[in-house]
């Protein structure tokens, strides 16, 4: 049996197929012819293989023939518009697969050339932007081509007061690759007052480079994109009205409130020097008293002047009313006491017989940080009632001295909850608090 055998057309030296140009997004097609030169019925089965099988068909895919017989089959090429499709050459392959003799397999090859396509796309964000001389911008570029570029970035406006920065000013870009780029724009003049001043502008994407111009058919104009920085004042429009508002306080204040408050401070002191009718009378009829009591001899009059001063003079001096002198000495008493832990126990100061204590000044001492109730008292009167472990020092003073009948008693009552650690480091035994008390103690008996 001879084995059968596929064979193509005449074409390009070195293929079996001829080669075929194609643009993305159209279709181009070629044709094989397969003969069966055995002696028996044989089928082929033609199968794309290769980088183009994805976008590639064979029609019809599957042919029988009889010995002696031919077929020719069309190749269809369609690759999609899309940056995956690389402009360049492309090998094509087709597998002859006869069904009785698959041994005498063949791959019929050719060269597929893929033309240039380019398309850039671009976004601008945000569109619009606020400040005060600049505002930032991000622009967005893809390219959607299937062949390398390199692009330029321009900023346009009708007048001179914008400034355009692109960082970076350029940037090459592969087939569907996307990059973002930095737009800085600026204004040299501040606005100081008034309304926003708006300002359009474009931003331009354009090839740069040694680019090989595409084809006429194949040409597209990148549309500028539009975008707006709107100048805001450096001062608000509500500043002016308090602006104005404080002028106009500040004209009413020099010129109404100042020169009557000027006015009624003077008429205050002219009327505070102002010498008085009463006042006068006063003094003349003391001036008289006076005059009459110089003129006495040492008799009634001497006698009973002497009488009053010395009885006011008694009964003001005695904290009994008993007649004594009021002053002593500064003294200092000290009660120390010590509670074991969950018991209570007072201490006291005894003031003495014949004596009057003016307390002025006390101090607590809570050295070891114990913890409980203390409570202070004069005579009867409680003095304050202080938790333990809210101080470590605690003192009280006063202007008027507090005071302390004879055989009455300052009394410190300590309630120990929790002996505390004094400076040594090892937790006491027993609360001990110190009560110092400091006050003046005159005698009210000669």
């Amino acid at each position: 049996m001879t084995p059968s055998a596929a064979s193509s057309r005449p074409g390009t030296p070195g293929l079996d197929i001829p080669e075929v140009t194609v643009a993305p997004g159209d279709t181009a097609t070629t044709s094989l012819t397969v003969r069966n030169d055995s002696d028996i019925v044989e089928a082929y089965t033609l199968e794309v293989v290769g980088d183009c099988a994805s976008w590639t068909t064979v029609e019809p895919a599957r042919v029988s023939l009889y010995p002696g017989t031919s077929e020719t089959v069309t190749v269809r090429l369609a690759p999609p518009r899309s940056p995956e499709v690389r402009a360049g050459e492309m090998p094509l392959g087709v597998r002859v697969l006869p069904t009785e003799h698959p041994d005498a397999v063949k791959v019929l090859e050719t060269t597929v050339h893929v033309e240039e396509f380019r398309e850039l796309h671009t976004e601008l964000a945000p569109r619009r932007r606020r400040g005060w001389l600049r505002g930032r911008y991000r622009l967005a570029v893809q390219n959607r081509g299937n062949s390398p570029v390199e692009v330029g970035f321009t900023g346009g406006q009708p007048g001179e007061e914008l400034g355009f920065a692109f960082s970076p000013a350029e940037r090459k870009l592969e087939p569907g690759e996307s990059a973002e780029i930095g737009l800085r724009v600026r204004t040299g003049t501040p606005v100081w007052f008034g309304a926003p001043v708006v300002w359009p502008f474009t931003v331009d994407t354009a090839e740069t480079g040694a680019q090989e111009e595409p084809r006429p058919e194949e040409a597209t104009v990148q549309t500028p994109l539009d975008a707006e920085f709107v100048q805001i004042p450096i001062f608000p429009r509500w500043l002016l009205v308090v602006l104005a508002a404080l002028i106009a306080l500040l004209l009413a204040w020099f010129t109404l409130v100042r020169p009557a408050v000027r006015s009624a401070a003077k008429e205050a002191a002219a009327e505070a020097v102002r010498p008085s009718p009463t006042a006068a009378g006063e003094q003349g009829s003391a001036g008289q008293a006076s005059g009459a009591g110089t003129g006495a001899d040492t008799g009634t009059g001497t006698g009973t002047g002497t009488g009053q001063g010395t009885g006011a003079s008694s009964g003001e001096g005695a904290p009994g009313g008993n007649g004594a002198a009021l002053g002593g000495p500064q003294i200092s008493e000290t009660i120390d006491v010590q509670t074991a832990g969950g018991k209570t126990k007072t201490g006291t100061y005894r003031v003495p017989a014949g004596s009057v204590f003016g307390v002025t000044d006390i101090v607590v001492a809570n050295f070891q940080g114990d913890e409980g109730l203390l409570t202070i008292t004069f005579g009867g009167r409680k003095i304050t009632t202080i938790a333990l472990e809210t101080f470590r020092n605690q003192d009280y003073h006063w202007v008027t001295p507090i005071k302390i009948p004879e055989n009455e008693t300052v009394t410190i009552e300590v309630t120990c909850g929790k002996p505390g650690t004094p400076a040594s480091g090892r937790q006491a035994r027993e609360c001990h608090e110190v009560l110092n008390v400091t006050g003046v103690l005159s005698r009210t008996t000669q």
